[in-house]
């Protein structure tokens, strides 16, 4: 007897067939020349560096560079290592340690710890998923670069939006474009009325939440996210906030909470799980255990804060550390990158942690 349950899909499916279906439609609007050889339209589609995680690369963004001469500068060195060291540190440092070592032990059995663990649980998730992801697409970029070809920035500091219009901005960039170019706008977009604006940010949403899997935690993620984008808009339209820093900082607070809480539906092995937790949060929160918790699980959380510092550093950090590297001599660039490699060997796990992101 036949089940679907059995059939086996590539990894990251999703990614190539998104990428096909931009070929088809840019060629169809002649936004771009088609490639005149079926080889280069094999490259475009199964470029290894970005295949299975993205980010998902649009053929304008790659295929001119097919027929342009490969040329490796200073910079671009410079540059791939910079991303390669920072993709693995928090991929293979940062991500993998705080899931093997806190979160899968809670989100596996939530009921079994405190509301408190629960939410500090969450916390590392929210974490743990942008340095896995983003550590993906800053080695894919770096490969890409050491090989003469350059692929468009996925992430800018997310978790630094002040609201949930601009998370979708800085995060996952290359799907929230896509899902803006290839099915809001042929819906209508903004063109149309408030209601119907509202009806297709809500479509566009729920179908980004299946795209991650056919589960009603998904859907719920999505609609979630599509709900508030709605009000977002609804809000804005009737009142414009005042700038300033103190309106800057409890929209970074608010939105954080609300992508955090999303997160539980996301890593959630079931929709009844999410529930035990967001349960165990309300109901048996016990904020007496938070120093035991912390003193217990030192290590995971001092890589915790350390993530963090670093995300919510300012961008003109990440790009002083950037232009050091790439002014650095070749003999500086390899030890780094060796000095990386044995942090990695001295954190990793027993298993292997695959990328989140492999199963989409």
């Amino acid at each position: 007897r036949f089940h679907f349950e059995d059939v086996f899909l590539p990894l990251g499916i999703s990614f190539y067939t998104f990428e096909l279906i931009s070929y088809s439609v840019d060629a169809y609007k002649g936004l771009f020349k088609p490639v005149k050889r079926l080889r280069d339209f094999f490259f475009y589609v199964s470029f290894f560096p970005h295949l299975v995680a993205g980010p998902i690369v649009r053929p304008m963004d790659l295929i001119p560079q097919i027929y342009q001469r490969l040329r490796i500068s200073k910079d671009d060195m410079g540059n791939a290592v910079f991303l390669l060291v920072s993709g693995l540190f928090k991929k293979a440092v940062i991500s993998d340690y705080i899931s093997s070592n806190f979160v899968d032990r809670i989100f596996e059995n939530p009921t079994l710890y405190s509301g408190v663990e629960n939410l500090l649980a969450v916390y590392a998730y929210t974490l743990q998923i942008y340095c896995d992801f983003s550590g993906y697409t800053d080695m894919a970029m770096g490969i890409a670069l050491l090989i003469g070809f350059r692929l468009p920035n996925n992430f800018n500091s997310p978790y630094q939006s002040a609201s949930l219009t601009e998370f979708w901005r800085r995060w996952h960039i290359s799907l929230s474009t896509w899902l803006r170019d290839y099915l809001y706008i042929p819906l209508g977009g903004n063109r149309v009325s408030k209601f119907r604006q509202a009806i297709n940010l809500m479509i566009t949403m729920l179908l980004g939440g299946l795209w991650h899997g056919a589960s009603w935690k998904f859907v719920f993620w999505g609609a979630i996210h599509g709900v508030w984008l709605v009000l977002e808009k609804i809000f804005k339209s009737f009142y414009k906030a005042p700038p300033g820093i103190l309106r800057k900082v409890l929209g970074i607070i608010i939105t954080f909470h609300i992508v955090s809480f999303c997160w539980i539906f996301f890593r959630a092995s079931s929709f009844e799980s999410a529930w035990q937790i967001v349960s165990q949060i309300i109901y048996n929160f016990n904020g007496t255990l938070l120093i035991p918790v912390l003193t217990t699980y030192n290590e995971v959380f001092l890589l915790i804060i350390a993530g963090y510092i670093l995300h919510f550093s300012p961008g003109s950090m990440d790009l002083y550390v950037q232009e050091r590297i790439i002014d650095s001599p070749l003999v500086f660039k390899s030890f780094l990158v060796a000095i990386i490699i044995w942090i990695v060997i001295q954190t990793k796990s027993a298993e292997v942690q695959p990328f989140i992101y492999f199963q989409f």
